[in-house]
């Protein structure tokens, strides 16, 4: 894997990080370049099913079938990530560039193809409102800060059926320190 490059790389949430949008998150990296990254937070479900939002992708989406929130940028907008199946690449999938091992067949789906044969195509698919974005510059100098632990993707981690156990789960299979922090206290002033 490219390790000079965040793309196809998770953003664990520090516990020092409060912020309403990231508390707890854990963000995938969809793309790293020179003049910023962005991701979609993987474990921030929303109430709405994404058949109320995007009608005809609803039978697509893998569960729990419902929109999740990317992130704090661009609430008017959708990012859809897929995993192709075993027929390979259909037209209106475009793969992730420099992603990680075991995440090849993963990328953004266009969302004005059609869904009769690009959702059919796919394996897994999640919408998501808005993303998570960063200047240039600027998502280094929060990991160097201590507010995201950079760790590897698997392929579960984005489809994930039960996305409310994400961080701890993702922080547990490192090991380590990370995993001690699994447990850290939602609320520590509660303890």
């Amino acid at each position: 894997m490219d390790q000079s490059t965040l793309t196809g790389r998770l953003l664990v949430a520090a516990p020092l990080l409060q912020e309403d949008s990231f508390r707890r998150s854990v963000v995938f990296v969809v793309d790293d370049a020179d003049d910023g990254a962005l991701g979609v937070i993987l474990n921030r479900p929303l109430d709405a099913a994404v058949g109320e939002v995007a009608e005809a992708w609803g039978s697509y989406a893998s569960e729990p079938a419902v929109m999740f929130s990317g992130g704090p940028v661009g609430e008017d907008s959708g990012i859809a990530l897929g995993s192709v199946g075993p027929g390979g690449e259909p037209p209106g999938w475009a793969p992730l560039e420099g992603g990680a091992p075991g995440l090849e067949g993963l990328g953004v789906v266009d969302l004005d193809g059609p869904p009769e044969v690009l959702g059919g195509a796919l394996a897994a698919f999640r919408l998501f409102v808005g993303y998570a974005g960063w200047s240039s510059g600027q998502l280094a100098e929060e990991i160097g800060e201590g507010a995201w632990h950079v760790v590897d993707a698997l392929p579960g981690d984005l489809f994930t059926n039960v996305p409310e156990r994400l961080w701890s789960r993702v922080l547990r299979r490192q090991g380590g320190d990370l995993a001690l922090l699994s447990t850290y206290p939602d609320d520590p002033g509660l303890n």
